[in-house]
């Protein structure tokens, strides 16, 4: 059974969805607020949950150390819905250190297939569980930032949250 609650952040409301004890979605956009490229159905939302219970509370205290500036690396039981294509991007994506970017055809490179630079992209895209699963750290060859399904502007936050505490 799939439950939400909603998380303020500096970056806006934050939808945390899980089920069976893990976090399975983490929106950038909370769905009561519209915008998002790829909202969660209904479905993949549940009903509400209760921000006390497991693991809303721990992903809750976690986002609010990261924000801080004082938790780099998260520790949540995680249960991403994809592929095993995309579900082998997560787990690439999970390895890039805090603080640190890589560019889509480094990613695949990783992963073994250094010609899936644009199925990697889409993977990113897809990713449910934005911010733990650091799909932000994935930036264009040339250093650019490319799209980001929370806007660039929160994008661009993250990188700099990171570059600035990894200095610190």
């Amino acid at each position: 059974m799939h439950a939400h609650v909603f998380v303020d952040s500096p970056i806006g409301p934050l939808t945390l969805v899980a089920a069976d004890g893990e976090l399975t979605g983490l929106y950038l956009d909370a769905p009561r607020l519209g915008g998002r490229q790829h909202a969660p159905s209904a479905e993949t939302l549940g009903a509400p949950g209760d921000p006390a219970s497991e693991p809303f509370a721990l992903a809750a205290d976690q986002l609010g150390a990261y924000f801080a500036g004082q938790l780099t690396d998260f520790t949540l039981p995680l249960a991403p819905a994809g592929t095993p294509f995309q579900r082998r991007v997560w787990a690439a994506l999970r390895d890039i250190p805090y603080g640190e970017t890589r560019s889509y055809g480094q990613l695949a490179g990783e992963i073994g297939n250094p010609a899936a630079v644009r199925a990697v992209g889409l993977a990113n895209g897809r990713n449910p569980i934005a911010i733990v699963i650091p799909c932000h750290r994935v930036i264009g060859a040339d250093g650019s930032l490319t799209g980001y399904g929370g806007g660039l502007d929160r994008k661009r936050y993250l990188l700099a949250l990171e570059d600035s505490s990894a200095r610190s």
